[in-house]
């Protein structure tokens, strides 16, 4: 059978309204330079002046490539945007954030499913459930999934994935929602900075200057609001779901590395099961104490809480498994233009006041999430593209210099006709 060569690492449940993005495998390298032999032809033309197939071929991928990119920053966008204001909308009915967290969860456990459909739709060697179960269960190691790993490698990732959620639910009642969207994007600068510490990750200045932007743009944030104590523990809230949801990607990599595709949906579908089996306990005694209480479940909007769900869902599933089809950057930047959705919402369904404090604080907190979007190796590509600049001009400077010390005697030269071909 054919295996996919990218590997991605599961997101953490705080990706979506509560998740928040992994960091993938398979980024775009630069193109090296042409050699001596590409130089003496234009790009894409052969002897005769046709254009290479190859090159055609070339082009037209990645013009599907990015088409499917735009796509997918739209899916990621409306599904993370759409999932926050319809928790905002179901609180209004159901103050139950716990047990939306672990209701929206169960529906993890249709991600090996539909992977395994899409196993079957693609794939020239068709195997069986059992046997594509089998060979994902690898990525645990080589006896498989046992109940000591079960109990190892993916309840403690089963855990940091309903806190991220239940905190990130838990804010959206205490603040509005484009706060609880923007704030999340910190998410990414908590990432670098454990992986700085933990991983041994590479140091990079750019990314200390987007951390310090990310925590800046928080205090901001809070001032905005005046430090009421409502929107001070909504702000907390937030920022304690974004380090969970930090948490659970490098304590993944760490412990797990990195998974194919097979590998996280069954990673994922596992956390489902574990919220099943162990969590479902928890929203029991809190609603025999009253803490989260509903008189009927006939009460209960089932259409607000499946409509979220699906969200979360589609949003999970694009982000892990988008790389397939585009590049990571794209799937990104579609967490930071749910923002402006956010707040445009906001603006015509809630009493939220953007003055020039929280304006500022958004605009910081987006700039350290797209500084963090730089690929490592951004200082020596941009040194690159400035010596090539750099001698580009000194070329032309030279070739202007030499016609206009050639003279008249230049002028006369290229007036006569030339019979040398």
């Amino acid at each position: 059978m054919k295996k996919h060569s990218a590997r991605v690492a599961p997101l953490s449940a705080c990706n979506s309204p509560v998740l928040t993005l992994t960091k993938v495998e398979g980024e775009e390298r630069p193109r090296d330079s042409p050699g001596p032999a590409e130089a003496q032809a234009p790009a894409g033309a052969e002897a005769g002046g046709r254009t290479s197939p190859h090159c055609w071929r070339c082009s037209r991928a990645q013009l599907k490539k990015m088409f499917w990119g735009v796509a997918v920053v739209l899916c990621v966008c409306s599904s993370w945007a759409g999932s926050t204001q319809l928790a905002k909308l179901t609180f209004r009915k159901f103050d139950a954030p716990f047990t939306l967290t672990w209701f929206a969860t169960n529906w993890n456990f249709l991600f090996f499913p539909l992977y395994y459909v899409g196993h079957i739709c693609k794939s020239e060697e068709k195997q069986s459930v059992r046997q594509r179960y089998r060979e994902c269960c690898r990525f645990f190691g080589d006896n498989g999934l046992t109940l000591k790993v079960f109990f190892t490698k993916a309840a403690p990732f089963g855990v940091l994935w309903t806190l991220t959620n239940y905190l990130y639910l838990h804010a959206i009642k205490k603040v509005n929602t484009t706060d609880v969207s923007v704030l999340f994007c910190c998410n990414k600068a908590f990432v670098f900075l454990l992986s700085w510490i933990v991983l041994r990750d590479r140091f990079m200045g750019v990314r200390i200057v987007a951390a310090i932007l990310a925590i800046a743009g928080i205090v901001m944030m809070t001032y905005a609001d005046g430090f009421h104590s409502h929107s001070v523990i909504g702000i907390a809230l937030v920022v304690g779901s974004a380090s969970m949801s930090a948490l659970y990607k490098v304590l993944f990599k760490l412990l797990l590395g990195s998974a194919k595709f097979g590998e996280a949906a069954l990673f994922l579908s596992i956390l489902g099961v574990f919220n099943i089996f162990f969590i479902t306990c928890i929203p029991v005694i809190l609603y025999f104490t009253k803490v989260e209480y509903w008189s009927s479940f006939d009460d209960i909007p089932w259409g607000n809480l499946c409509g979220f769900s699906v969200l979360l869902l589609t949003f999970n599933i694009v982000l892990n498994f988008g790389i397939a089809v585009t590049y990571p950057t794209l799937m990104s930047a579609g967490i930071v233009l749910s923002v402006p959705v956010n707040a445009v919402v906001d603006h015509y369904t809630s009493k939220i006041v953007f003055n020039g404090v929280r304006v500022i604080a958004i605009i910081i907190i987006g700039l350290g999430f797209l500084l963090l979007l730089l690929p490592e190796e951004w200082d020596v590509w941009l040194i690159k593209l400035l010596t090539r600049l750099k001698v580009r001009k000194k070329e032309e400077t030279a070739e202007g210099g030499a016609d206009l010390g050639s003279g008249p005697q230049s002028k006369n030269r290229r007036a006569r006709p030339s019979f040398a071909r």
